[in-house]
């Protein structure tokens, strides 16, 4: 039987030598990601947001101790590649420690953060790349400026949405102030097309229907692909990638949809100059 046109993980290279690092490694996607590095031949570490789930892992990231898991990380003689993966999904209203409301403290400040934090880190390994998850569901995603930390009002699927555009537009961005500031490190987006994971435990009718859905999601397994197409593979600078088949929901990875809006300069600007304010932490790289 010949093997699909596409990247699997049975095309992911030697990694002896290489070092990554893999948020939300404790379970599902990341887990998944993390497996194939490491029998690839990589030192991985592994960023988990709950450490009940993560006693095997090597450093312990909690989503209010970012800075934490930076410095341990920076006492790695190289990096590789910095894979954002951790997330929530249609939670109830929550915040993190430091008051964001959690999708977007999650999903996308805490990313910010950690990419900013290792930056330096990163320049220093030739051919360095940071991963930054986003979804399908950035397609229609909407952030609401005027409340943006849903301190007014907050309905969890227009928040989820919202803030995977927010690291479809993180990953725009970084990408265009890396190139023109001519810095080793690339930036890539992928997205896991709908995996079968615990991602989604808050989402209410998909736990009933599961087993029916379950036929047409992605594996974990399979929604980690993408993720390592854009760590160890052939790809575009600022390039952004998922699955294939089945409208981008599961299959082999390659180049995927990327919605107008999160190419858009201006909103991407705004989005980086806010969460500096935010998180209080500059990337130090000028506009392109």
């Amino acid at each position: 039987m010949s093997k699909p046109i596409g990247f699997t993980e049975a095309d992911v290279p030697d990694q002896s030598g290489k070092c990554f690092i893999v948020t939300g490694a404790n379970a599902g996607v990341g887990f998944e990601i993390a497996r194939v590095l490491a029998a690839t031949g990589a030192r991985v570490l592994l960023g988990c947001r709950e450490q009940t789930r993560a006693q095997d892992a090597i450093a312990r990231i909690k989503r209010d101790s970012v800075r934490t898991a930076a410095e341990i990380a920076a006492k790695e003689p190289r990096i590789d590649a910095l894979i954002n993966n951790a997330g929530l999904m249609n939670p109830p209203l929550m915040r993190t420690k430091q008051g964001f409301e959690s999708q977007l403290g999650v999903n996308h400040l805490g990313v910010f953060a950690l990419t900013s934090l290792l930056l330096p880190k990163l320049a220093e390994t030739p051919g360095s790349r940071v991963v930054v998850t986003s979804s399908i569901a950035h397609l229609k995603g909407h952030i609401d400026w005027d409340d943006l930390n849903a301190d007014k009002s907050y309905v969890k699927t227009e928040r989820y949405g919202g803030s995977k555009l927010a690291n479809a537009l993180f990953f725009y961005e970084l990408d265009r102030r890396l190139r023109a500031a001519k810095s080793p490190v690339t930036a890539i987006g992928v997205h896991p097309g709908v995996a079968a994971t615990s991602l989604g435990r808050h989402m209410g009718l998909i736990q009933i229907v599961g087993p029916i859905v379950g036929l047409l999601l992605n594996s974990a397994d399979k929604g980690a692909w993408p993720a390592l197409l854009a760590a160890t593979g052939k790809v575009k600078p600022g390039g952004y990638y998922g699955p294939t088949g089945f409208g981008g929901i599961r299959g082999v990875a390659g180049e995927a949809k990327r919605a107008a809006q999160a190419q858009d300069p201006e909103l991407a600007k705004r989005l980086w100059d806010v969460s500096i304010v935010m998180t209080g932490i500059d990337p130090g790289l000028p506009p392109a």
